[in-house]
């Protein structure tokens, strides 16, 4: 027989004048969290009630009702409404809806009301937020009608926009909330799309990688070209930025890179139009120079401008207001944020009274020129008075140096001209061709150039660091051209201060931990000499042994050439296999001698310098070395620009070298010497490679190196 179904009764629902509800002591909520009282009658204030209260009779002690009510369920909705009547914004006697419930146990219904309660999936409210955005809200009404911050709702609105794909991806719980907010960097809903799909399919999805996959064809706004132009003028030039609302971005990525390279170009063209108006012969211009670009020009003698008793009244109270603060604080363990902030004023305003204006003399500045570039903190950086030994030699014949100053004075009454000038936008390094079948590939000739360019760099500075070294170093040298009438030639020393060039680049180089120590270690012997050279020798004379012999180190530093060279057509009467063989040869005795370590130096491999320039196979050899194998099969599966950025992030801080930065042991040679024509190192490859890499070189880049 079949039983039947028992029919459910519901609780009926009264209007209740508020002041015959009283809080129930079986209400199981204690501990308050989330929205405060305050917050929830607000929002009772603007919507009403929006849930009726749950309530029971209460009766005396012979069980008659005495027309009271009390609250089991619904204790911070009776409190929102308790300081509203508080506040005389609601009548004691407003009539509340309320459910009377009969039976039960009232801490049972407080505790399934709270328990029961479902909160709401965070993507409907992205979409909550959005649908009240599209119906006329501004995003700081949003925020005052929900009692969060704008800046939480401009969140909230950003992950609204992501692709509807990925939202049905987050909503099945496929995607966390952290890989969501990463995809809301670009509002490319194809893009986004498509990255989704590799990450989820090689499982290297982590939110980092996918804002880095997002953002690879783009500019960071901490470049040093948009910190000269200013984010601002890019924008107003249409130029579009990702913002990443939920990390921190440094400003955002710059989308529109030729606009940007137009507006840095206009600037600095500009800048030069005025720099044009001093009478400089030639002015030459670049986003960043390269290492050495002053070699071989005589730079002028500049007197500073004298200052004036104003300036030098401040400078003097300025360095009276910091001894005094230092004295002050000099037993402090740390100093007040408001001393700390007035001493670095104090130092920047100092540091302005030093980097004066120079007069040149007029006569020297027809016949020299200027380089104007972008310093690493995106300032302008003016270099001027450097001549040029052609125009040195114009000096000495009347005929052309009279032609020299009056092109220079047209161009001073035009004013709106620069002479001869070049603007050379420095490139990125090109491409090497993919071949994943052969694990052993050679690297590149230009690569192996550039790597060796910072090891020469970073060889001189630590040579100018040992002078006993140096003149080791040297009286080897000489004793090889004295005695030895057979000795091979192109050792990696070229005695006679002929400081070479480096044929090839990287970018960074002239900003490198090496390059810095090597300059101002020059310059602070510059500022030590004297002015004539006629004085030179006893200013040499009235030295110690000790700054002799650091003066001789950082002169024969320049010397060192530890750079690979392939032989091109360019090049063939000068460079030879067997003397590159004999320079890196050599250069490993001298790294072993002042035990050079490239890792100390600040060199590390990037995407830009090694990884993104080299084969998979060897970026894979590479973390393979650092990390071990399961680190290398981590990304093992990725195309080529995505391995290589992972592959900089696993070798960051493991002080893993490539080759040809490689210290060589002692008593290992580098070189194979089976004959005079013996193969080359191995990093280098057979001839035959080196033959087809020379057939990809563009001709304009090798002109360009020579």
């Amino acid at each position: 027989m079949t039983k039947a179904v028992q029919k459910i009764t519901l609780s009926p629902s009264r209007d209740i004048p508020f002041n015959k509800l009283v809080l129930s002591q079986s209400n199981v909520r204690h501990v308050t969290g989330g929205i405060s009282i305050e917050q929830l009658a607000e929002s009772i204030a603007q919507r009403t009630l929006l849930q009726s209260l749950n309530v029971r009779a209460v009766v005396d002690a012979e069980g008659n009702e005495t027309g009271m009510f009390e609250v089991p369920a619904g204790g911070r909705r009776y409190r929102a409404l308790e300081l509203l009547v508080k506040q005389k914004r609601m009548a004691k006697t407003q009539a509340v809806p309320c459910v009377v419930r009969e039976g039960g146990i009232a801490e049972d219904d407080s505790l399934a009301e709270n328990d029961e309660r479902v909160g709401l999936h965070p993507l409907d409210q992205f979409r909550a937020f959005q649908t009240l955005s599209g119906a006329g809200l501004s995003e700081e009404d949003i925020a005052a009608r929900h009692f969060v911050t704008p800046a939480v709702v401009k969140q909230r609105l950003r992950l609204a926009s992501v692709s509807p794909k990925l939202h049905d991806v987050y909503a099945e719980d496929g995607m966390t909330l952290e890989q969501l907010m990463a995809f809301s960097v670009t509002a490319d809903h194809t893009r986004q799309e498509q990255v989704w799909e590799n990450v989820s399919r090689s499982g290297y999805d982590e939110p980092y990688q996918i804002r880095r996959m997002l953002t690879e064809n783009t500019v960071r706004a901490s470049d040093r070209r948009v910190q000269f132009i200013g984010l601002d003028a890019y924008e107003q030039a249409g130029g579009s930025v990702l913002r990443d609302l939920f990390e921190r971005d440094d400003g955002g990525w710059l989308q529109d890179t030729a606009l940007l390279d137009r507006l840095v170009t206009e600037k600095l063209k500009a800048e030069a139009e005025s720099i044009a108006a001093e009478g400089w012969k030639w002015i030459s211009l670049a986003v960043e120079f390269h290492y050495g670009h002053t070699d071989g020009l005589r730079e002028l003698e500049g007197k500073p401008v004298d200052l004036s008793p104003e300036e030098q009244a401040t400078i003097d109270a300025l360095n009276a207001e910091q001894a005094k603060l230092e004295s002050d604080y000099q037993d402090a363990d740390e100093l007040p944020d408001g001393v700390d902030e007035r001493l670095g004023e104090i130092e920047a305003a100092l540091v302005a009274f030093e980097d004066r204006p120079m007069i040149y003399d007029p006569a020297e500045i027809v016949r020299a020129g200027v380089f104007v570039c972008i310093d690493s903190e995106g300032r302008l950086s003016v270099d001027r008075g450097y001549v040029r030994p052609e125009d040195d030699m114009s000096a000495d014949d009347p005929d052309i140096g009279q032609g020299a100053d009056t092109q220079s004075n047209e161009g001073k009454a035009a004013g709106t001209s620069v002479q001869h000038t070049a603007i050379a936008i420095a490139g990125g390094a090109p491409e090497v061709e993919e071949d994943d079948e052969d694990a052993t590939k050679r690297l590149p000739d230009r690569l192996i150039t550039e790597l060796t360019a910072h090891r020469t760099l970073a060889l001189r500075d630590a040579l100018a660091q040992n002078p006993a070294i140096a003149f080791q170093a040297v009286l080897h040298n000489f004793v090889l051209t004295a005695f030895y009438r057979f000795a091979s030639s192109g050792g990696c020393l070229e005695i006679g201060l002929r400081t070479p060039t480096f044929p090839a680049q990287a970018p960074g180089l002239r900003e490198s931990a090496s390059a810095t120590a090597v300059e101002a270690r020059h310059e602070s012997w510059k500022a030590r000499l004297p002015n004539s050279e006629n004085d030179l020798w006893d200013a040499l004379a009235a030295l110690d042994c000790g700054a002799q012999a650091s003066l001789f180190a950082h002169c024969a530093s320049f010397a060192v050439n530890a750079v690979f060279e392939p032989a091109n057509r360019y090049n063939q009467g000068r460079v030879s296999a067997h003397g590159v063989r004999t320079r890196l040869d050599q250069a490993d005795v001298l790294a072993r001698a002042v035990r050079l370590d490239m890792v100390r130096a600040g060199w590390k491999p990037s995407v830009d310098n090694y990884l993104g320039r080299v084969t998979k196979p060897r970026i894979l050899e590479a973390v393979r070395e650092a990390r071990g194998e399961s680190s290398a099969q981590l990304i093992d599966h990725l195309k080529k620009a995505d391995m290589a950025k992972e592959a900089e992030r696993l070798l960051d801080g493991s002080g893993w070298l490539p080759e040809p930065l490689r210290v060589v042991e002692s008593g290992v040679s580098s070189l194979e010497q089976e004959s005079e024509a013996g193969p080359l190192p191995e990093f280098l490859g057979e001839d035959e490679d080196r033959e087809n890499a020379n057939e990809d070189e563009d001709p304009q880049q090798l002109d360009a190196a020579e």
